[in-house]
């Protein structure tokens, strides 16, 4: 069962990069900084297949970097304790975060 969320993975060198959004941001151009910029949400990065919430959380599990975008993928990361208090920023209206795994 998908749960509104694309998600996409990337593989660099040895990282493990997961993308993910809710699915209708997709296509959607965000107001960044000033001077009329905006980013658009594109499915060749977020991709474009929804995932369950199960295969989400496997990808975070499994992440070096996390590039993740909407209300509803935060929520998922947050219940599941990808996300501290605070660890969220805003990206043109669009709630944003970004996980990075420190090798301990």
């Amino acid at each position: 069962m998908a749960g509104g969320v694309v998600m996409r993975i990337h593989r660099v060198r040895a990282e493990f990069v997961v993308a993910a959004c809710d699915v209708e941001l997709l296509g959607r151009e965000l107001p960044v900084g000033e001077h009329g910029r905006t980013v658009k949400v594109s499915g060749a990065f977020y991709g474009e297949r929804e995932v369950s919430v199960e295969e989400l959380l496997w990808a975070l599990e499994r992440a070096t970097v996390a590039n993740l975008l909407g209300a509803r993928v935060l929520k998922i990361a947050s219940d599941a304790g990808h996300l501290g208090a605070g660890a969220t920023t805003d990206l043109g209206g669009v709630p944003h975060a970004e996980i990075f795994a420190m090798p301990g």
